[in-house]
């Protein structure tokens, strides 16, 4: 079958939010209003810092405004991949951070526990899975990184093992499969919406005020206070967390250091028993390939196979549009690649595809900065592996806003930001070159040409 036509009734809109039980929106702020805390944005990173600000002080009164509605972005149609990694991975935290990377690994491990113990104490339903993930070769070159990798994983207190081509086709049945290494303890899955959805709802149930379609038009600084315009009126808070990310920031000096990047995926129908038993999985791990573009791959609890990743699309001037979260062509890619991987599934339709933005850095992983005074906190630039760090992030901003010296305020990761994107047009002609580099090098059994190996020298982070 022409791996086209698998596409042909694909939903074009995200299969996590694509829900009956999608919550309804919370009414739109109209007229002024005062809080002690004020949250822009209602992605998992403002909904983390709402709900812990509110457990932390229950006295607090927290606002939260979102101009679309809360999960409803990147944080709502993710992959579903939740890990303990706050540095986007073990070998990006080592390379920029590695006399700190110890506390880094420790903490995230240590996020990751308070998130599902989060979940539990607040009833959220999001099909929460501590799997773990599969980093899979599919070229004979990759089979020796992972063994590297399986090294540098156990010194720094990762729970893995390492699998030959027949384990790892053992584990999920691919031809592909040259081997891979398995991490069992740092990665769940789960079901992203619900997640947000979840959140949303402890927010509301501790007394949070939140207002969707309530987009931040402009903020200033007011005396002891800070401002936030919206269409209806205007915001007056003690304090305020910006939690924009891939969105143009309300603080312009802030821009220069994300860029939106595209990314897709396609969801299967569910697989019907036998063709479940044709590719095993009986231990549902997510996956990942080794290659630099690279494909992200999990099971959900209903049996479909998501499949996204391979294109990462940036576009001039860093724009944010609705019709950029369709790309027929990236669809195509992924549908062949999907039967190429797995061609006993042959025949299989895709329910759903779609696309958006998220947010990165010339890091690949978080930053954070405060502005007006120590008023305003701003955390942004997770590159795609959010769903855990974006807690942790939510944390660090609560802690600068109070002024609290903490072990997480003292990380370098916090303490320093990343080298801005240059102005455009450098930034699009560096960006375009970047990405035909890394081709090529997954052409070239992985060698960097001299342009990536300089950009490792100047620590620009473009590894994946």
């Amino acid at each position: 079958m022409d791996p086209l036509l698998s596409l042909r009734d694909a939903a074009p809109a995200p299969f996590w939010l694509d829900d009956p039980r999608r919550p309804g929106a919370t009414p739109a702020l109209v007229g002024s209003t005062t809080c002690d805390l004020l949250v822009v944005g209602g992605g998992y990173t403002g909904l983390w810092t709402t709900l812990i600000a509110k457990e932390r002080d229950p006295s607090l009164d927290v606002l939260l405004v979102e101009a679309g509605e809360a999960g409803g972005a990147a944080s709502g149609r993710n992959g579903g991949f939740c890990e303990s990694s706050l540095t986007h991975g073990l070998a990006n935290g080592l390379n920029r951070w590695p006399h700190q990377i110890g506390t880094l690994e420790r903490l995230g491990r240590e996020n990751l526990q308070a998130m599902e113990d989060t979940l539990a104490r607040h009833a959220i339903d999001c099909d929460w899975d501590r799997t773990g993930s599969l980093l899979v070769a599919t070229e004979p070159h990759q089979v020796e990184w992972l063994a590297e990798e399986a090294e540098t994983a156990v010194r720094h207190g990762a729970t893995v093992s390492l699998l030959d081509a027949d384990a790892a086709r053992a584990e999920i049945d691919s031809p592909a499969f040259l081997g891979a290494l398995w991490n069992k303890s740092d990665v769940a899955m789960l079901n992203p919406a619900r997640l947000a959805w979840g959140l949303k709802r402890a927010c509301l149930d501790l007394g949070v005020r939140i207002h969707e379609h309530t987009p931040a038009l402009g903020l200033e600084e007011r005396g002891v206070a800070v401002s936030v315009r919206t269409p209806y009126g205007r915001i007056t808070a003690g304090r305020a967390a910006l939690a924009t990310n891939a969105y143009p920031s309300l603080l312009r000096r802030h821009r220069p250091y994300t860029v939106p990047v595209y990314d897709y995926a396609l969801m299967t129908e569910p697989l019907t028993g036998q063709q479940l038993a044709s590719v095993g999985w009986h231990n549902r791990q997510g996956w990942s390939d080794s290659a630099n573009r690279f494909h992200y791959v999990r099971i959900t609890a209903d049996h479909r196979v998501l499949w996204g990743g391979y294109d990462a699309v940036t576009h001039f001037r860093g724009r944010v549009a609705a019709e950029h979260d369709r790309r027929p062509e990236t669809y195509a890619t992924l549908a062949r690649h999907f039967f190429t991987t797995f061609p006993q599934l042959e025949g299989i339709r895709f329910s759903h595809a779609w696309g958006g933005a998220i947010d990165t850095s010339t890091r690949f992983c978080v930053f954070f900065d405060t502005s007006h005074r120590g008023k305003v906190a701003y955390a942004a630039g997770f590159t795609g592996l959010g769903v855990g760090a974006t807690r942790f992030g939510a944390e660090v901003m609560l802690d600068l806003l109070t002024g609290t010296s903490t072990e997480r305020t003292a990380l370098d990761l916090v303490r320093r930001r990343p080298v801005p994107f240059p102005p455009e047009p450098f930034r699009s002609i560096g960006i375009g070159i970047t990405r035909n580099s890394l081709a090529r090098a997954d052409r070239n059994q992985g060698r960097r040409d001299l342009w990536l190996r300089t950009l490792d020298r100047l620590g620009l982070g473009f590894g994946s």
